[in-house]
């Protein structure tokens, strides 16, 4: 893939909504996509002719800074701007129109860009989609769709995050503290906050505990959706090395195309909150430290760097648009028809 894979970028559109992004946010992953695109890497081409897929640059959390009034609770004028975009892009290149968008790609880490895309339905319903919001009861299509980290990279740098303290010295079975987003998160603190010595919980963390001390003594950390599926909490767990659990309803963990998840997580269904404590109890010390050490195997994949390093998240990304891609096969009118195409791109 490295030696062959190839993306251009569409140059059309202006700074801020297009070819920029949060790098020192909870959408810091968008930001940092997109900038690393703008950048000579080894997938970026200059040639549209020798592309596989082509990035649509916009940022729908600009968008969102530049173009939304709360007051207004009107979308209207995020969805209309990427329909516009669409629309010029197919007038301009002839690449969108041979294939309905099917080998375009959009990113988004804003919760609402699953539904700013459905202003365009060809985008919406047969671009490439990578979404930290995956999941598959708002639209998202695990075939077609990549579900991509979130990560609250507080100063844009990810020093300091990596690492916790050895297996033996995690004296806390379970942790977790966050604002109560969602029906998920109340259900949690229903049962479990500040009621446990083993299972603690918290809606807001006491002033004298440091949260990234508390994740890297937890032997595993609670990972509840808020509003939305997507949490931060996953990868600030993988980054403490701490196993996470994750929580939620219709949500498709990152990179699960390659990643085994079940063998360096726990997913519970939301019914099973309330058992919390005596399903992370049954687990042997022999199978936690088990999955303890392939979190510390799988957290290269979630680590951002700049530049990009082999089998970081950047490159796992690019990695999972390639495999959608790989299904791809055009016919002789340049529609899509879902069978996998020229045997050179698996090589």
């Amino acid at each position: 893939m490295e030696r062959i894979f190839k993306i251009y970028v569409y140059e059309e559109g202006e700074k801020p909504l297009f070819h920029d992004g949060p790098c020192k946010s909870i959408y810091s992953t968008e930001g940092r996509f997109i900038h690393e695109m703008a950048m000579d890497n080894i997938y970026r081409t200059r040639d549209p002719n020798q592309a596989h897929v082509y990035f649509l640059p916009f940022s729908v959390v600009m968008m969102v800074q530049y173009l939304y009034d709360p007051d207004s609770h009107d979308m209207g004028p995020i969805g209309s701007t990427i329909a516009d975009y669409v629309n010029v892009i197919a007038k301009t290149h002839p690449f969108w129109n041979r294939s309905f968008g099917a080998d375009h790609v959009m990113l988004s880490c804003h919760d609402w860009g699953p539904y700013a895309s459905s202003y365009a339905p060809f985008l919406y319903n047969m671009s490439i989609r990578v979404l930290c919001n995956a999941n598959t009861s708002e639209g998202f299509i695990p075939s077609k769709d990549v579900s991509y980290p979130e990560i609250h990279l507080r100063t844009g740098e990810i020093e300091g995050l990596l690492g916790g303290t050895s297996p033996s010295s995690r004296s806390i079975l379970a942790f977790f503290a966050g604002g109560p987003h969602g029906h998920i998160r109340h259900l949690l603190f229903e049962h479990w906050k500040e009621k446990d010595k083993d299972v603690i919980v918290y809606e807001q963390l006491p002033k004298h505990l440091s949260y990234d001390s508390m994740l890297k003594k937890s032997k595993f950390c609670l990972c509840p959706s808020g509003y939305e599926v997507a949490s931060p909490r996953v990868v600030e767990a993988i980054y403490a090395e701490c196993v996470p659990v994750l929580i939620s309803d219709g949500y498709v963990p990152s990179f699960s195309d390659v990643l085994n998840w079940k063998s360096f997580s726990l997913q519970l269904k939301v019914k099973d909150i309330e058992n919390i404590k005596g399903i992370l109890s049954s687990i042997s010390q022999k199978q936690y430290i088990t999955m303890q050490r392939r979190v510390k195997q799988v957290q290269r994949h979630f680590v951002v760097n700049g530049p990009p390093k082999r089998l970081d998240i950047f490159h796992m990304t690019v990695h999972s648009i390639w495999l959608r891609r790989l299904n791809l096969h055009f016919n002789e009118l340049g529609s899509p028809s879902g069978k996998a195409f020229d045997g050179n791109m698996s090589k």
